[in-house]
């Protein structure tokens, strides 16, 4: 795994959050699956992100974290962040994904607020279990 891939931080304390870090877990290629890490937000990389991306503080969002050589990092959320996840995926996902991206990100953001707010009810609270192997993608 390389330090410059991107990093995926969730809220670690969501059940629906953690269902869908395993869902990405589940559906990434095998090439893919060396390209992607995952914190949560609660955690001290999480911390770390957060505070050098003052713009996210109060922000209620799943982050895409994309980190660059030069010190420079690249932050999406909302329905930037979901669209990321799907483009990384591949197949089926990064089609939907390039269709997404011609909804205007006010609509998109309305669908993801709406969901965002449900998500503690929808899926009631779960730990992430991941094998040896997704262990190793998973930051502190």
């Amino acid at each position: 795994m390389q330090e410059q891939s991107p990093v995926l931080l969730y809220d670690g304390d969501c059940g629906f959050c953690a269902r869908s870090v395993q869902f990405v877990l589940a559906h990434e290629s095998a090439a893919a699956r060396l390209q992607l890490r995952f914190a949560p937000l609660q955690g001290v990389f999480g911390a770390t992100v957060l505070a050098h991306h003052p713009e996210l503080v109060g922000i209620d969002s799943v982050v895409w974290f994309e980190p660059h050589a030069a010190g420079a990092s690249r932050v999406r959320v909302r329905s930037d962040a979901a669209l990321s996840v799907a483009a990384h995926l591949g197949g089926v996902w990064r089609v939907l994904a390039v269709i997404g991206r011609f909804v205007p990100g006010v609509l998109r953001d309305g669908v993801y607020n709406m969901i965002a707010k449900r998500r503690l009810s929808i899926a009631a609270p779960a730990c992430l279990l991941p094998n040896a192997d997704e262990r190793a993608r998973f930051l502190k």
